[in-house]
């Protein structure tokens, strides 16, 4: 029965992603809503039934005192025994029935659907956007923002269904039920309603803001702490343990401030609450005394007006909190929208096709790129790697070569010029497509936190054991693998690595990222420091192996370390965003240019430049 209801949506049913997502809170949230339209219609019939049923009971339970107070229980069992019985049936079936179906539609269809839908497709939007979009912000805080805005959203729905209808229909009802037994008990209902209305208004006026105030202080705290976290080794090498702590108190203590202030709207509201429950108490029950005493009512009327009094004394309380739930978690999707609704800004072109690489020539034509300062980077740098050829990148610090290696990935969108492979200008092709035709090892080799196997598998998932296997000999990673053993007792391939592979050496790490490269075989190639992190012996014997991995590629090399780029087929030296040289080690050598400079300079083969005119 449960899975029938929890079958009643697919929260993973196909749809149509866009780059522009709304940037209003109903028509974000709407977007999400659509495959759920015909289950939340089931919802609110089914509240409106549930609060009509419950209204009526009120009713029957004044019509009961009105048979017990006009005659011998004997005659009430003759004339109303039926009546009595088939009150008692609907009450345990008709009505258990009715509860539960409205029930289980809410808890079973709704609920789990509707978060996993929104944390599936706010984590498939976020992972569209762009390297240099994830770098403007916090690990920590983006995930806090997908993890915490599907609850959110989930609860505000929850309260649609569960308070905020079936409070609108029950209040309707009552109203109804006062009416039809005299009209004037209806006018004190109606004058509480609207102060009730009034206070409802004031509450959430300023409940929305505080909660997402709130809400964002709370990110706050998290993008801090898993910024520590994330960095231990640097908190730990200099000390700073009190220092971390004083900054995380900061977004703490801001938090509690935040929260506590979103409270005390809280406490206002309790308070003005109980003084408007006194007044609909006396006012209705009083009243209903009163025409008991005039003779214009009867017992019942008296009972039913005392158990609805009492029954909405109750819910004003629980209707209160879920609005302000309500609003506090629409307050909480508003913040989750600043990352979710983003917009995708670094998007495949109108009918972008993939990349047809043929041979794998790279032209670079007039390329600028500033990051938007209008300095740095490079400027109007023009370049052709003719297929097969291996290029080394080399220059100081800032020079551009970083820059120019994330402009063909396509990790930025160039700022003037272009980028041709084969002829065809990378802008106009499809990302997946370009980044499939290209390897890439890079001095930070950043693993999952997963196994080794899927870690060298990533390259090419569907490779064979045989294969990930003999990648990982030719990158000299095998030999260590086979002696690892984690926490959990999983050993050799099956062993995690940790955070960014926080477990393993650097050595250990840059091997892995080398196995992943040398099983993905992309036709292209780009290292960057690739061999930084191992020493001599190993560097040696990995060397032999990428000049193996590089034939029939187009490679980019950049490297600090000269004498790992002396034998590429020619070198390139950026100084200040342009081409300042190239040629082959030999001519630059005879030059006695820049490159020259940096390498009469270098100490044990690293470039040594950094501070140098």
């Amino acid at each position: 029965m449960f899975r029938f209801f929890e079958n009643l949506v697919d929260p993973y049913t196909a749809y149509e992603q866009t780059d522009l997502p709304p940037q209003r809170l109903i028509p974000f949230l709407w977007g999400y809503a659509r495959p759920f339209r015909r289950v939340f219609v089931a919802a609110i019939l089914l509240k409106i039934v549930v609060a009509a049923v419950e209204v009526w009971l009120i009713h029957a339970l004044g019509q009961v005192v009105d048979i017990l107070s006009k005659g011998t229980p004997a005659q009430v069992w003759q004339d109303h025994g039926l009546w009595l019985i088939g009150l008692a049936l609907f009450i345990l079936v008709v009505r258990s029935l009715l509860q539960g179906l409205d029930a289980a539609i809410l808890n079973n269809g709704v609920m789990p659907n509707f978060g996993t839908l929104i944390r599936w497709r706010a984590h498939a939007q976020v992972l569209r956007q762009s390297v240099g979009w994830f770098e403007n912000d916090f690990a920590g805080r983006i995930a806090n923002r997908i993890m915490q805005t599907p609850p959110a959203a989930g609860e505000a729905v929850f309260q649609v269904f569960d308070a905020i209808t079936f409070a609108i229909a029950y209040a309707v009802g009552a109203l109804i039920l006062l009416g039809d037994a005299d009209p004037r008990l209806a006018l004190p209902l109606v004058v509480w309603l609207l102060l009730y209305g009034f206070l409802v208004r004031w509450t959430m006026k300023r409940v929305g803001p505080a909660s997402k105030a709130a809400s964002d202080a709370r990110s706050a705290v998290t993008g801090r702490v898993v910024d520590a976290y994330t960095n231990i080794h640097a908190v730990k090498l200099f000390a700073h343990h009190d220092r971390e702590l004083a900054y995380a108190k900061e977004a703490i203590d801001k938090a509690r401030r935040t929260f506590a202030a979103e409270m005390r709207i809280f406490t206002k509201m309790d308070v003005a609450l109980t003084a408007l429950n006194g007044f609909l108490i006396v006012g209705v029950v009083g009243w209903a005394i009163l025409l008991w005493m005039q003779g214009t009512a009867s017992v019942g009327v008296v009972a039913a007006a005392t158990a609805l009094t009492l029954r909405l004394n109750a819910m004003t309380g629980w209707i209160m909190w879920a609005l302000s739930s309500f609003f506090r978690s629409l307050g909480v999707v508003a913040e989750g929208m600043e990352t979710i609704a983003q917009p995708i800004t670094l998007t495949d072109a109108v009918g972008a096709k993939p990349l047809q690489l043929r041979a794998g020539e790279i032209a670079i034509q007039s390329l600028s790129h500033h990051y938007g300062r209008g300095s740095g980077g490079l400027n109007r740098v023009d370049l052709v790697i003719r297929p097969g050829e291996k290029v080394g990148l080399v220059g100081r610090s800032g020079a551009g070569k970083s820059t120019l290696v994330k402009l063909l990935l396509r990790f930025y969108d160039v700022e003037g010029g272009r980028i041709l492979i084969d002829g065809q200008d990378i802008s106009d092709v499809t990302q997946e497509s370009l980044r499939r035709h290209v390897g890439m090892v890079s001095q930070d080799a950043s693993l999952m936190h997963r196994s080794v196997r899927e870690n060298i598998l990533y390259g090419r998932p569907e490779a064979s054991e045989a294969e990930m296997i003999a990648a990982a000999r030719r990158a000299e990673a095998h030999e260590f693998i086979l002696d690892l053993q984690d926490p959990e007792g999983l050993t050799g391939y099956d062993a995690r690595v940790g955070e960014r592979g926080v477990k393993l050496s650097g050595g250990q790490r840059q091997r892995v990222a080398l196995a992943r490269v040398i099983l993905k075989d992309a036709p292209i190639l780009v290292l960057d420091e690739a061999t930084s992190a191992l020493d001599s012996e190993v560097e040696a014997a990995i060397q032999e192996t990428l000049y193996g991995v590089m034939e029939g590629k187009t490679v980019i090399a950049i490297a600090h370390r000269l004498s790992t780029i002396a034998h590429m087929d020619r070198i390139v030296v950026l100084d200040d965003g342009r081409i300042a040289e190239e040629g082959t080690h030999a001519a630059l050598l005879a030059r006695n240019g820049l490159y020259a400079q940096f390498w009469a300079r270098q100490s044990g083969g690293f470039i040594g430049t950094e501070a140098a005119e």
